[in-house]
């Protein structure tokens, strides 16, 4: 806003004008080879609100990270959708590709990871300690720096409207930062190439997978 000399609203709709063009650009993306899988949540707590999953504020997502030989994390794949089997097996069909090992905690949901390949199925038990086990080494770390942006970036937006803009704007620049130098001019090119898409289509609510 202050660099193009524009109102916030316009400010706002340019913003999100790139974060739709980023998302469809990575609606296809796939992955295969050693895939951690992981349930996360966008937003905290209410005051006077339901605790822990059942949080009115708490929007549901997943993410999965491909990694290297040497267990980096090399893609990611994001997506806002419900903890539930049906879902889940969308996203595994349309994200996951074999020869596939999923790697991933007890969460029921994610059993059927099986169906795409093999499944390492981990039951971690939850706490702290849970965070710091091995196999969820590269998840773990693309889920901190995902949330340290956000707080750092835009410290709080509507979760439950846009969620899946912000975490394919995430998606899109850690899968093409082996390349930096064409970030720029490769958003521009699918930029000009978008279908126009008016105000109330950008503002309307996304609805989740």
């Amino acid at each position: 806003m202050r660099q193009l000399g524009v109102s916030y609203p316009s400010a706002w709709l340019m913003k999100h004008k790139i974060m739709e063009s980023m998302r469809l650009r990575e609606h296809t993306r796939q992955l295969s080879g050693r895939v951690e899988l992981d349930d996360a949540y966008l937003g905290g707590e209410r005051s006077g609100g339901k605790t822990g999953r059942g949080s009115e504020n708490k929007v549901p997502f997943v993410l999965a990270v491909q990694t290297t030989n040497g267990g980096e994390p090399h893609r990611v794949c994001m997506a806002q959708l419900p903890f539930r089997r049906t879902a889940l097996a969308e996203f595994v069909a349309a994200r996951l590709l074999r020869p596939l090992t999923v790697v991933s905690d007890g969460l029921d949901c994610f059993t059927v990871a099986a169906q795409a390949g093999v499944h390492e199925r981990i039951v971690t038990g939850g706490g702290k300690s849970s965070v710091k086990l091995p196999q969820f080494t590269a998840v773990n770390t693309i889920l901190g720096n995902f949330k340290t942006a956000i707080a750092g970036s835009y410290h709080a937006f509507k979760f439950a409207k846009y969620a899946g803009r912000y975490l394919a704007e995430f998606q899109y620049r850690f899968n093409r930062r082996y390349r930096m130098h064409e970030l720029l001019p490769r958003l521009v090119h699918a930029l000009a190439c978008a279908k126009p898409r008016n105000t109330s289509l950008i503002r309307a609510p996304e609805v989740p997978c």
